[in-house]
């Protein structure tokens, strides 16, 4: 059973690294999808302590167990196979999926637009109870920014420098934390995007390096904030998350210009249909699935319970 723990967590980290590769599709959106969202994010965090811990106390000899104790809160078992499941899908994958997406723009984002529309229901339902007036006046709003930040026109091919590979990576890995926004998305709009895939499929070690240190400097940063919002203000975050992701449904519309301005369907409309349903028919099966895995969970746990009580008695 743990082997196939560890498969399944394998092909997340690869779904997870796919879909990073696609700008308008939000890596994060799909860890909220499959289930594993919040235990990365809360180890990321537990990580990230003990690394500040470790480098604060190490230089005033008190060695590293406080560290330590951060590190036992990381769930190892979920985050080494998913974290190796994503850096080999987006090396293996490189090479295919960007060129696959630019051959069939309109029916590739038919299909991401499918996923992502059915895919809104994970961060919603997450909220416990019915929906309020004050997280509809939250969701809206991040999804009208949401709207008009992936309408923004492409910063063209840049000519990358240090610095500039830094910042973006430390930006995209933000977008990669925050369901919603597109890592990828965010490299397309400072123009980083092809320099970077260009630099991962050519093995440019300087470039992947400095991209590394600026992603990690960016995940340390950030994730220790979106933690306390999750903790402290878990409704007005899982609103906003909601109104990013539906927002950002913008950028994956079929037909739209190389400026991404919008435009009326034309041409072939069966074929975008049909994929658009099948991404939606996709998610819906993963939920329904999920569902059900759930309720038989919880059924068993019922019977053992009434089992030892039994035994008890």
């Amino acid at each position: 059973m743990r082997a196939l723990h560890t498969l399944a967590h394998t092909l997340r980290g690869g779904l997870i690294g796919v879909t990073e590769l696609i700008p308008g599709v939000s890596g994060g959106t799909i860890a909220l999808l499959i289930g594993v969202y919040e235990r990365l994010i809360e180890s990321a965090g537990a990580l990230v302590r003990g690394v500040v811990r470790a480098v604060l106390d190490v230089p005033r000899g008190r060695g590293l167990a406080r560290a330590k104790e951060h590190w036992h809160r990381v769930a190892w078992a979920t985050v080494l196979p998913v974290g190796i499941g994503m850096v080999v899908a987006v090396v293996a994958m490189a090479r295919v999926v960007a060129p696959l997406v630019e051959a069939h723009p309109i029916t590739s984002r038919a299909l991401f637009a499918g996923l992502i529309v059915v895919s809104l229901i994970v961060p919603a339902r997450m909220l416990g109870t019915r929906w309020q007036l004050r997280d509809v006046a939250l969701a809206v709003p991040a999804a009208a920014a949401s709207f008009l930040l992936t309408g923004l026109p492409s910063g063209g091919e840049a000519e990358p420098g240090p610095l500039g590979i830094f910042l973006s990576a430390a930006l995209a890995v933000c977008a990669l934390v925050l369901p919603g926004v597109s890592g990828s998305f965010v490299l397309v709009s400072t123009g980083m995007y092809e320099p970077t895939l260009k630099a991962l499929n050519d093995r440019e070690l300087g470039y992947i390096g400095i991209f590394i240190a600026g992603a990690v400097v960016g995940l340390a940063l950030f994730v220790h904030v979106l933690l306390r919002l999750l903790s402290h203000h878990r409704r007005v975050t899982l609103a906003i998350m909601t109104g990013l992701m539906a927002g950002s449904l913008r950028a994956l519309w079929p037909w739209q210009t190389e400026e991404r301005d919008l435009l009326a369907p034309s041409g072939d409309l069966l074929g975008p249909t049909l994929w658009f349903l099948l991404g939606a028919a996709i998610v819906a099966g993963l939920l329904v699935a999920e569902h059900l895995v759930h309720r038989r969970s919880l059924a068993g746990a019922a019977a053992a319970q009434d089992r030892a009580a039994d035994d008890a008695a």
